[in-house]
């Protein structure tokens, strides 16, 4: 039986119901894996979002630390959205299920090729890391380089998802790549609570305002994580953006160029981070239905070519800001 099995939209509303609330019976699936998320109508008021976290992913402590984040920022006008607070609690259990409310944000992706949307992010995300650096995280994920690529590959491995044929090449490639990451050593930049998976999908524009969302890998981690998926294109669009964007972050803290160097062992990492989760998740039927490419020839094929231009990646000089 999957994590999900027992929750119905009758205990998504009980639930909420549950803590004072009135639902009017609409209740709607949003487009969520790791979690399960609904939009819930309320009455005589605006949709609330219920957030169910999934069964043993994270401990309580852990969910409460993102709240608190989420909390910190939006009490200094971070564009961020807050959990519902309810006698000074944010996380609830319900029906073995905990979950949390938001209010609802609805609105449109940025245009990463849009260079005033660029220097807005940016903005934002000096404001989050300033506050990002008052306290550390204690119970979320630290983010590593070699010591994370190579636990999620051997999650790879024991998943049975990657064909036989593919594990010579791909235990290679990954020691290959791990040779290379060993000499990024994260720990010595400055590590600061972050936002943690910046891309676009997370970044909502309402009426010319900007909203950070979906906080649920926050982590601490060089502030570079939450800014090199901003980029896309060629090597060269790359370091326009990089311009546009720290541009925009330096009117409120220092850009930290010296973090460049980090892009390729970050991008790498989310690589063979991804393919994890997948096989990790395949046992839930909402993973095979929504990435029913994953686990073909196809893929594992497409996935090592990726791992092969990663490693070349390496090897090129990272890229730089212009010295005038």
């Amino acid at each position: 039986m999957h994590a999900y099995a027992d929750l119905s939209h009758d205990l998504v509303m009980d639930a909420i119901e549950s803590l004072g609330y009135l639902c009017d019976a609409r209740v709607m699936a949003l487009n969520s894996y790791e979690n399960r998320v609904f939009q819930v109508g309320i009455e005589d008021e605006q949709p609330l979002i219920a957030k169910f976290y999934r069964p043993a992913r994270w401990t309580d402590e852990s969910i409460r630390e993102e709240h608190q984040f989420l909390l910190s920022l939006a009490a200094e006008d971070v564009p961020v959205i807050a959990p519902v607070e309810i006698n000074n609690e944010t996380l609830f259990t319900y029906g073995g299920f905990r979950f949390a409310l938001f209010p609802r944000r609805g609105g449109h992706a940025p245009e990463l090729s849009n260079d005033d949307d660029l220097e807005l992010i940016g903005r934002w995300l000096a404001r989050l890391h300033n506050i990002g650096e008052t306290t550390p995280f204690i119970h979320r994920p630290h983010i590593n380089g070699s010591e994370d690529i190579s636990a999620a590959a051997d999650a790879v491995l024991a998943s049975g998802l990657m064909p036989e044929d593919y594990h010579a090449a791909y235990t290679s490639l990954i020691r290959d790549i791990c040779a290379h990451t060993d000499q990024i050593n994260l720990s010595n930049h400055s590590l600061i609570r972050l936002h943690g998976d910046m891309h676009t999908g997370n970044l909502i524009i309402r009426d010319e305002d900007l909203y950070l969302v979906d906080f649920d890998d926050c982590a601490q981690g060089p502030a570079m994580q939450d800014i090199w998926m901003l980029l896309s294109g060629s090597r060269e669009e790359h370091r326009q953006q990089i311009m546009v964007i720290a541009e925009g972050y330096s009117m409120f803290r220092r850009f930290p160029a010296e973090e460049l160097p980090l892009i390729e062992t970050l991008c790498t990492r989310r690589i063979v981070r991804h393919a994890a989760w997948l096989s990790q998740r395949w046992d839930d039927p909402a993973f095979p239905v929504a990435f029913p490419w994953f686990a073909s020839h196809r893929y594992w094929s497409e996935h090592l070519l990726a791992l092969r231009e990663q490693l070349s990646a390496l090897q090129e000089e990272p890229l730089a800001l212009p010295v005038f």
